[in-house]
C-alpha cells in the first residue's frame, strides 16, 4: 500500500500510547482516522486534539473483548467514510504477574479477552469488508516480543502475543494464496513509553480478584516492578508509528522496533531446534 491520503484507518486503543501514535502518523498522511478505546474520557481528548491539529477524526468507544463492539465500529466507521482501508488491531492491556498455577479464570478471561480475542474480532468484522472493496488494504496486529519469547510469571500475556503472532502469520499467509489485495503486519515491541501497566484501571469488575496472583510470589512481584519501570524509560512511541508506517508501505509482515532483542529471539529458536531446555528470560 503506498498512497494514504483520503484513505481511512481504523486503530484500537487509540486514546494513548501506540495506538495514538498511529493515528497522528496515519493523520499526517491525510487519512481520515477512527479512533476506538474503552476509555472515553481519554478517547474524547484525543479527537478534540487531533481535530484541533486538523485531523479528520471519528472516536468510537469500543470494548474490543467483544465481538459486537468490534462489528459495531466496523459498520460505523464505513458509515462515516465509505471504505477502511488499515486496521491497527493495537489495543492491549498488562500482564497479570503470577506463578502460572495462581492465576484465576479471570485472569486468563481478561488479558485473552483484550490482547487475543480482539485481534480475533477486528479480523473477522473487517477483513471480508476489504475483501469486498477489492483495494490496496491492510492489518497491523500489536503482538510484543513477549509473542517471540517466553517469559516466567507472565503466562496470560505470553499465551495472547504468542497467539497474536501466530493468528498474523495464519492470515498473511491465507490472503497471499488467495491472492487477496489485503497485506497483514505483526507489531513487536519490547518496551515502549505508554501506560500499559496502568491498564488495570480499565479491569472489569467481574474479573477482578480479591488479591493479585503476583502477592503469592516474589519472584513475579520483582518481574511486575522491573517491567513498570522499564516501559517507564521506553522508547518513543512515535518512533514506534514510523516503523508501522513503513512496514505498510513496504509490505512487511513483522515489524521488530528493538533490534537489540534478536539476539535473543534468534537464541531461543536454535535452541528450539537443538532441543535444548530454556534458560530463563530476562529483561
Amino acid at each position: 500500500m503506498k498512497e494514504f491520503k483520503g484513505k481511512t484507518a481504523a486503530v484500537t486503543g487509540a486514546a494513548s500510547g501506540i495506538g495514538r501514535a498511529m493515528a497522528e502518523r496515519f493523520a499526517a498522511e491525510g487519512m481520515n482516522v477512527v479512533l476506538a478505546d474503552i476509555e472515553a474520557g481519554a478517547l474524547a481528548k484525543a479527537e478534540a486534539e487531533m481535530k484541533a491539529a486538523g485531523a479528520t477524526v471519528l472516536a468510537v468507544v469500543t470494548d474490543v473483548s467483544k465481538a459486537a463492539d468490534v462489528e459495531a465500529l466496523a459498520k460505523k466507521t464505513i458509515d462515516a467514510f465509505g471504505a477502511v482501508h488499515v486496521l491497527c488491531n493495537n489495543a492491549g492491556v498488562p500482564p497479570v504477574m503470577g506463578a502460572s498455577w495462581a492465576l484465576t479464570e479471570a485472569d486468563w478471561q481478561w488479558v485473552l479477552g483484550v490482547n487475543l480475542w480482539s485481534v480475533v474480532h477486528g479480523i473477522r468484522a473487517f477483513i471480508p469488508i476489504m475483501l469486498k472493496q477489492d483495494c490496496q488494504c491492510h492489518v497491523v496486529n500489536t503482538a510484543s516480543v513477549a509473542g517471540l519469547l517466553s517469559m516466567a510469571w507472565g503466562a496470560t500475556y505470553g499465551v495472547a502475543k504468542h497467539g497474536v503472532v501466530a493468528l498474523s502469520e495464519s492470515l498473511y499467509q491465507e490472503l497471499e494464496q488467495a491472492g487477496a489485495k489485503v497485506h497483514v503486519s505483526v507489531l513487536c515491541p519490547a518496551w515502549v513509553k505508554t501506560d500499559l501497566m496502568g491498564g488495570d484501571r480499565n479491569r472489569p469488575a467481574a474479573l477482578r480478584n480479591a488479591a493479585a496472583p503476583a502477592a503469592q510470589a516474589p519472584q513475579a512481584a520483582a518481574m511486575e516492578q522491573g517491567v513498570r519501570a522499564l516501559v517507564a524509560g521506553g522508547t518513543d512511541p512515535a518512533g514506534v508509528a514510523e516503523l508501522v508506517l513503513d512496514a505498510i508501505r513496504h509490505d512487511k509482515l513483522y515489524i521488530l522496533p528493538h533490534p537489540e532483542w534478536k539476539e535473543q529471539i534468534r537464541a531461543r529458536v536454535e535452541g528450539i531446534i537443538a532441543e535444548r531446555n530454556p534458560g530463563v528470560v530476562v529483561g
